[in-house]
């Protein structure tokens, strides 16, 4: 095992990686198998229409996991920006690129709030982040009466938005939606292992205290990774009702532990310093298909929930295990 970790090839992609599209593949196999009609354009789409919103939620609390914090309202927080958008679009007759906007907004105003909690006012991460969970769940019941939300469909008006995640060609459909995550996530590469900033973000997450001795504003940027993480969770709104149209006041929970799921599979240290987006990418295109195939296979959604609870558990084990080894 050593030797194949030392390998240049390997070394270069990434042993961790490797194993990830390995993994991916096997399942996917596995269910092509077991799955009656798993393999199928349609159903591919399917999963994918899942890994868009997750997508987004997984790369941006990646920046956080990174720093060494933890949020858990990433889910929540997407239900209330895609709600309160949606209430604005139907219920006041709002311009659809404005309520667009506003979803994004709402995000990042959540993401700055938790991050100026967190950094200039060191309350736990994982305090500010549980109860901002409640807190968006709350607004937005508020704001729409307590109302479902539903988005125009694409032959309605204003449903061009729609075409973000797939766009008609002939008698089939273009994964747009993968496009833009692919492009996302370079960008969040780019940011995380090419900019100040993401070398911020991964020194504070393995020393703050080295970094801000160094005379570096550790608030500034532990704040930035959590404005990056509301943000995010605002876009992918976008994307949750371009798949979903209906949006429900009070949910999004089951959202945070697959978002974090897909970022620990990925090589993401849950004790901060150590993230990768190309991991987190491949992690939630695992979850994606695990989801689709477990419905396609006949089981309970609730399956899906135990296997990614082992998956996070298994994954952090083998964290901490490096870890150990290492120090």
């Amino acid at each position: 095992m050593y030797r194949i970790k030392q390998n240049p090839l390997v070394r270069k992609i990434g042993f961790n990686r490797i194993v990830l599209c390995l993994v991916l593949l096997v399942m996917y196999g596995f269910f092509a198998l077991f799955a009656k009609n798993f393999v199928s354009y349609n159903r591919l789409l399917s999963a994918m229409n899942y890994a868009y919103f997750l997508g987004f939620l997984s790369l941006g609390v990646t920046f956080v996991i990174a720093t060494g914090g933890i949020d858990f309202s990433i889910g929540p927080v997407m239900f209330c920006s895609a709600i309160m958008s949606g209430y604005l679009l139907t219920h006041y007759k709002w311009p659809l690129w404005i309520c667009l906007i506003a979803s994004v907004a709402i995000g990042a105003l959540y993401g700055t709030l938790n991050g100026y909690l967190v950094a200039y006012r060191d309350v736990p991460s994982f305090i500010t982040s549980m109860a901002i969970m409640q807190m968006s769940k709350g607004v937005a019941s508020v704001f729409t009466k307590a109302q479902t939300v539903s988005w125009p469909q694409l032959a309605e008006e204003n449903g061009w938005y729609r075409n973000l995640i797939k766009v008609k060609a002939g008698n089939t459909y273009i994964p747009v939606g993968l496009i833009i995550l692919l492009v996302a996530a370079i960008i969040c590469s780019i940011i995380l292992n090419k900019t100040k900033a993401g070398r911020y973000f991964l020194s504070i997450g393995s020393n703050k205290e080295a970094v801000r001795l160094s005379g570096v504003n550790v608030k500034k940027w532990q704040m930035l990774a959590y404005v990056i993480c509301g943000l995010m969770a605002g876009i992918a709104a976008i994307f949750f009702v371009a798949a979903y149209t209906t949006v429900q006041p009070g949910y999004g929970d089951q959202y945070n532990n697959e978002a974090i799921a897909g970022c620990v599979m990925g090589g993401t240290s849950m004790a901060g310093g150590l993230a990768s987006i190309s991991g987190t990418f491949i992690g939630v295109m695992i979850i994606s298909i695990l989801q689709e195939g477990i419905l396609a296979i006949g089981l309970n959604k609730n399956y899906q929930l135990v296997i990614t609870g082992l998956i996070v558990i298994a994954a952090v084990y083998l964290d901490v295990m490096a870890r150990r080894r290492k120090y």
